[in-house]
């Protein structure tokens, strides 16, 4: 790390990748005590989302350029990002907040584009927006606008029996919802669908490839019922939505916290051909885009077939794969690659395309 970006902040600390973590792990971590005992996951484990008392709690700030793309806006985005982050440790998104911070004359209009599109993502959630703030910045001392949401959910009605299936063979459970602690060795991978499509999005709307990908959009979606879906089918040990840094930084993540190593199988990869050729002509692994209408499942080899078949069963899960699985064999991440060979994949430094959410 470079001596400026120790002593100040810079884009990377924000970016998703191994500049982030380090980031948090010296300087937010370190400053936040820990006072409730019975908090089921803690700040410390750097979840999507917290739990306190069954209730699941989350947030998020969004600062995307543009702030329209296709596919979606700030504002459906801010929303689908809330309820997923609530989704993926298996509770059932209530309510979220809606806080505002913009620039001085930005165009009424626009904004009411904006707020449409957050109504209609928490319509398709289920889920109700019940309290916020505004606050208004002087013209020029911020891009247009971010918008800060929060969230609650409760835990979800299938989770139990979908543990229970887990732990069915008398393994044992560290934690009572999805949780890197209850992966173990011969668990698979499972994405739910062609990664990269909002990375891709976002760069086509800034004008940043150099050429026309036509067809592209972001994947961005609320995950919540696809979520209640495969935790029906039950097997499930965790999940996560790979959001900055990609698959490739949370498959680090993962393997880091549990200390068990994974195999992926490149041929099993989703990736649509306009990701594969835009991320070719860049130079970029589709592995490190960030995505935000997908979910990395951790799942007990019995069921993942059940699991996979449910979640393409779903609109939203129709290209899914089983892409590899955990094992004691390798230390790190590895790829095995079409033809055979082995490749580690790191952690990201950071996101390739900052302001990507």
């Amino acid at each position: 790390m470079s001596k400026d970006l120790e002593e100040r902040v810079g884009i990377l600390h924000g970016g998703g990748g191994a500049y982030m973590h380090k980031f948090i792990k010296e300087h937010i971590l370190p400053s936040f005590r820990s006072r409730r005992k019975f908090v089921e996951i803690p700040l410390k484990l750097l979840a999507d989302s917290s739990v306190i008392e069954e209730i699941a709690f989350t947030t998020d700030s969004y600062t995307v350029k543009p702030i329209f793309f296709p596919g979606g806006d700030i504002g459906s985005l801010s929303v689908s990002g809330t309820v997923n982050d609530l989704a993926v440790i298996g509770s059932e998104p209530l309510a979220i907040s809606c806080a505002l911070v913009i620039e001085e004359g930005f165009p009424m209009s626009k904004l009411d584009k904006i707020l449409k599109s957050m109504d209609e993502a928490a319509e398709k959630a289920g889920v109700e927006i019940i309290t916020g703030d505004t606050k208004v910045i002087q013209r020029g001392k911020l891009d247009e606008l971010i918008i800060n949401t929060a969230g609650i959910g409760k835990r979800s009605r299938f989770l139990d029996e979908n543990l229970k299936l887990v732990s069915r063979n008398g393994r044992s459970l560290k934690s009572r919802w999805l949780d890197f602690r209850n992966i173990r060795p011969g668990d698979k991978i499972i994405i739910s669908g062609p990664i990269g499509e909002h990375a891709i999005a976002i760069m086509a709307a800034r004008g940043e490839l150099g050429l026309e990908i036509s067809g592209i959009k972001s994947d961005a979606a609320p995950l919540n019922g696809l979520m209640s879906r495969v935790l029906e089918v039950g097997g499930v040990v965790a999940a996560k939505d790979p959001t900055r840094g990609g698959v490739a930084s949370l498959l680090n993540e993962w393997s880091e916290a549990t200390g068990i190593g994974i195999i992926i199988h490149e041929e099993k990869i989703p990736v649509s051909d306009e990701v594969q050729t835009a991320s070719d002509i860049l130079g970029i692994d589709p592995l490190e885009l960030a995505n935000e209408g997908k979910v990395v499942l951790a799942v007990t080899a019995e069921m993942a077939e059940e699991v996979l078949n449910a979640l393409r069963s779903d609109p939203l899960g129709r290209r899914a794969e089983i892409v590899g699985e955990f094992t004691k064999e390798f230390d790190g991440v590895v790829v095995k690659t079409e033809i055979g060979g082995l490749r580690y994949l790191p952690m990201p430094i950071g996101d390739p395309v900052p302001r990507i959410c």
